[in-house]
């Protein structure tokens, strides 16, 4: 019996991986496809963005949400059963999309296909990373070259890896195909830059393919046949030598908000937030008096998209929060404080 494929999607918070998703859903060309979506935090975004979508390749059944838990942390409790629940069904899907957390290592996640229960049935048909370009360019995923060469050089013995740099160093090293997303926000000049950047740092002959709001064949995704699991030790890591991953430099927690007036002074109260604070990520949705669509927020870094997506169901309570994404240390009192006190002076 032949296996079932599975494609990874990883990425850092905000590379567009949803979006992709979504463009993978709309475009699958006959293929049954189940997805099985990791989130950082209580609320379960990106799953209800990919939802109520209506495609018939991939019905709400087959989209399965993991959220408040990075997915490669528990692997044992959340994803084996999930896995397998899927592959025993009388009709297994025909490929498995597993959209990882911003902030989860790929290498552990593909170490769980070689449990017995699934290396018999599953393989991982490879492993996509998903980069942000605009966000890349503006440098949020390094420190000053220079500044960070003088401090090694004055120490050595000090790591001065920021815990954002390994990750997605980790990311790209366990890539079999490279996406430059959103490179639509970048110069042309500024992209064979980045190209030539992140040339060095994936494995020899791995792609890297520029897209814009994820638009992409998806026969260029689907297919690959790389079957990682079985060369998953040739992918270095920062934390091989680990025996456990956790996110301590990582903080996250959920805005509550009544339903508003005007969206316009809550953007601006957020603006001020992520530049404060340096703030990584926001991602929600708000109730707009007299709207019947709820309104979603996305930022990353200082960059705030929002757009009405589908309407408020009878039973749904027309309740506004927020994801709220940093590193470590994030001043949860401070940030509740400040916009609330911005949005009453509105």
């Amino acid at each position: 019996m032949s296996k079932v494929s599975a494609t990874v999607i990883t990425g850092f918070l905000g590379a567009g991986k949803t979006t992709l998703i979504r463009h993978l859903i709309e475009n699958a060309g006959g293929r049954r496809l189940a997805l099985i979506i990791n989130e950082f935090g209580d609320v379960g975004v990106d799953g209800s963005l990919v939802k109520g979508c209506g495609d018939e390749a991939c019905p709400d059944e087959d989209i399965i949400e993991l959220a408040n838990g990075c997915i490669c942390c528990t692997v044992a409790d959340d994803f084996l059963p999930t896995m397998q629940r899927l592959l025993d069904r009388d009709v297994p899907p025909d490929h498995i999309i597993i959209e990882t957390s911003g902030l989860a290592l790929p290498k552990p996640l593909v170490k769980a296909f070689q449990w017995p229960d699934i290396r018999t049935r599953a393989t991982v048909d490879g492993v996509i990373a998903l980069i942000d370009a605009d966000a890349l360019a503006a440098g949020r995923f390094a420190h000053d070259e220079a500044a960070l060469a003088a401090a090694r050089a004055a120490d050595p013995t000090l790591d001065h890896d920021s815990p954002i740099e390994e990750l997605f160093e980790d990311q790209l090293a366990c890539a079999d195909l490279v996406l430059l997303n959103k490179t639509d926000l970048v110069a042309p000049e500024k992209l064979a830059e980045l190209e030539q950047q992140l040339g060095g740092e994936v494995r020899p002959g791995v792609r890297l393919l520029r897209t814009a709001r994820g638009e992409i064949d998806p026969a260029v995704l689907l297919g690959l046949g790389a079957g990682v699991e079985d060369q998953i030790d040739a992918r270095p890591s920062h934390h091989d030598d680990e025996e456990d991953h956790d996110h301590e430099d990582f903080d996250s927690f959920v805005l509550q908000l009544e339903e508003i007036g005007n969206p316009a002074p809550l953007l601006a109260a957020l603006e001020k937030l992520i530049t404060d604070h340096d703030i990584l990520r926001v991602k929600g949705f708000i109730a707009i008096a007299g709207r019947p669509a709820r309104l979603v927020i996305q930022a990353v870094g200082p960059r705030i998209q929002h757009h009405f997506d589908r309407q408020w169901q009878a039973d749904e309570v027309r309740t506004s929060q927020l994801v709220v994404i940093g590193q470590a240390g994030l001043d949860r009192a401070a940030i509740e404080d400040a916009l609330s006190g911005q949005l009453a002076d509105a």
